[in-house]
């Protein structure tokens, strides 16, 4: 609920670009699926730009358009998460095992 509030206080404010750091950390699946649905409907409906940080790759799945992957704190790949996911790269295949 807590991160619901949080999204709603934000919306008042009609940003452009809304940062979610880690939204779905600590949830059960059920309600991690809802967020990551909240995420979409928002994006969608308030026309806004979402930059997700996330280790939960069902989010990133879900939410994103474009992914990017950092190893050792450098964008390692760029790409559509099924463009990365296909990738013959062992850096990149540690992320969707």
């Amino acid at each position: 609920m807590r991160k619901r509030i949080a999204l709603a206080r934000t919306l008042i404010l009609r940003p452009e670009i809304i940062l979610y750091d880690e939204p779905t950390t600590g949830l059960d699946p059920v309600t991690a699926r809802e967020i990551d649905q909240l995420i979409r409907e928002v994006q969608h409906k308030y026309n806004t730009s979402a930059l997700i940080i996330s280790h939960d790759m069902n989010c990133v799945r879900l939410t994103a358009d474009r992914v990017a992957l950092l190893v050792e704190g450098r964008n390692y790949a760029e790409g559509s998460f099924a463009e990365l996911e296909q990738r013959d790269d062992a850096a990149i295949h540690d992320f969707f095992a």
